[in-house]
């Protein structure tokens, strides 16, 4: 058992916790249809006096069930802080691995022994068990057996494209970056540790904030891109941003997101900063001088400005 802060807190073992409001889900993103189950687990505890929780696992189960390395939209840390904001008293994380061959009745009798739920919501198209055999009738069939209320949260789409944390990492990979905004209810960022780059923006007039991209999220593609940054005061500036591998000053092919960050002077070595995605100006290019590059700059903060 972990204790992440005083108002929510992480379990990673089977124990009773009784009486409770379960969402159901993975949550990756934590975007607009998973707010929405969320928030219907934490408004039925609201009324009703419970407390609620979120049911997740660990990793994907895809990655078990497919031999997959993940790729998130949010941190581990950064999922916790998101899902901490909407109410939560409990996120209960387990394996999925010896869960994985349980079938929906058996999945279900676990989570009614230790948690006896006063209510379960997911969303419309939840599965569940081995084989995924379990659904959203699965889940509304039982209610009378174990005494808890269902809800099965409708799909929500965002200009005809169904909100899902698959299409958010498409519109990621394409720098569609504003419509995976507008599923995450949010910027899509990504924050680290600014650390020392080869400083060639300060002889051009640009000196950049440079971090390593964070490992397993969902990339962007290489290009340069209106952001905005939040310092470690938490103030926020308007930057330009730059990620891909820097063809012409560099040819060490190693991906890093640097920053020039708008009516800010100071130094940010070694501290955290966040930078949040508006949209993609351009594809990155390889220029035949730092003159041009500079050049090319001056335009490219003219669509930020």
């Amino acid at each position: 058992m972990l204790i992440y802060n005083i108002a929510m807190e992480i379990v990673r073992e089977l124990r009773e916790i009784p009486n409770l409001s379960l969402a159901l889900g993975f949550f990756d993103g934590v975007h607009l249809g998973h707010q929405a189950v969320i928030s219907s687990a934490v408004d039925f505890a609201r009324e009703n006096g419970l407390e609620s929780a979120i049911i997740t696992f660990t990793e994907p189960p895809e990655c078990y069930l497919k031999n997959e390395s993940p790729t998130y939209i949010l941190t581990h840390d950064e999922k916790y802080k998101f899902l901490e904001s909407l109410g939560l008293d409990y996120i209960i994380e387990l394996d999925f691995a010896p869960i994985s061959s349980l079938s929906p009745s058996e999945y279900l009798d676990l989570i009614c022994k230790y948690f006896k739920p006063k209510a379960i919501s997911t969303g419309f198209n939840h599965k569940f068990g081995a084989n995924r055999a379990g659904d959203v009738k699965f889940l509304s069939d039982y209610q009378d057996k174990y005494n808890y209320v269902y809800f099965a949260t409708p799909p929500l789409s965002i200009f005809g494209d169904m909100i899902s944390s698959t299409n958010i990492k498409q519109f990621i990979r394409t720098g569609v970056e504003d419509m995976a905004a507008s599923m995450l209810g949010r910027k899509f960022s990504v924050s680290g540790t600014v650390v020392k780059g080869r400083e060639l923006g300060r002889t051009i007039g640009y000196p950049t904030a440079n971090i390593i991209y964070p490992l397993n999220i969902v990339e962007p593609p290489y290009g340069v891109y209106d952001v905005d940054v939040e310092l470690p005061d938490g103030t926020v500036k308007r930057g330009l941003a730059n990620y891909g591998v820097s063809p012409t000053v560099s040819n060490d092919n190693i991906a890093v997101l640097e920053v020039y960050i708008l009516d800010f002077s100071g130094d940010l070595y070694d501290k955290n900063i966040k930078v949040s995605f508006s949209n993609m100006i351009r594809p990155e290019m390889k220029f035949d001088s730092l003159d041009d590059l500079k050049l090319q700059i001056s335009f490219d903060l003219q669509n930020i400005i």
